[in-house]
């Protein structure tokens, strides 16, 4: 009887000489590779890249409807970030074109809205949350980021 080392041995000198044709029709299995067997789901829930609060999500869902009234084509909005400011970075907003998502592109769903994330923003704007301020003197979307290490003094820029 032969120990296992030299079965391997031997079936290893044999596959490397013929085809793989031939070592399959012989009997000789290939060990299965870890991506073709089934990957476990997470178990670790994701978090949205953005977090909107009720008040952000009721002026998106104003303007988003407003804007629908000339052109029908809107799915969302567009959260982007911009090199400009007096502190180097800054929250950029647009309408979301259906059908023109970026492959990358992050989509988070809250509260009936629809916001689409630029894949090169994540990076800068994950875990920040967005909210619509109302008062006497201002009416605005307001962005608390943990990422940012320095803000100006009007709150329009950021850095990281």
């Amino acid at each position: 009887m032969q120990s296992p080392r030299s079965v391997f041995c031997n079936a290893a000198k044999s596959f490397s000489r013929g085809s793989l044709r031939t070592q399959l029709r012989s009997g000789f299995q290939l060990p299965l590779s870890t991506s073709s067997r089934a990957k476990r789901a997470s178990r670790i829930p994701k978090k949205d890249v953005v977090e909107l609060t009720p008040a952000a999500a009721d002026r998106v869902k104003s303007l988003i409807e407003r804007k629908k009234l000339q052109d029908s084509n809107i799915s969302g909005l567009r959260l982007g970030v911009r090199t400009r400011g007096c502190n180097g970075m800054s929250f950029v907003m647009d309408y979301q074109e259906e059908g023109k998502e970026g492959k990358f592109d992050e989509k988070v769903s809250m509260h009936g809205v629809n916001v689409f994330i630029d894949s090169k923003a994540v990076f800068y704007i994950v875990g920040t949350k967005m909210d619509w301020v109302e008062d006497d003197i201002r009416a605005e979307f307001t962005f608390e980021n943990p990422n940012a290490k320095g803000t100006c003094g009007c709150g329009e820029s950021f850095n990281v």
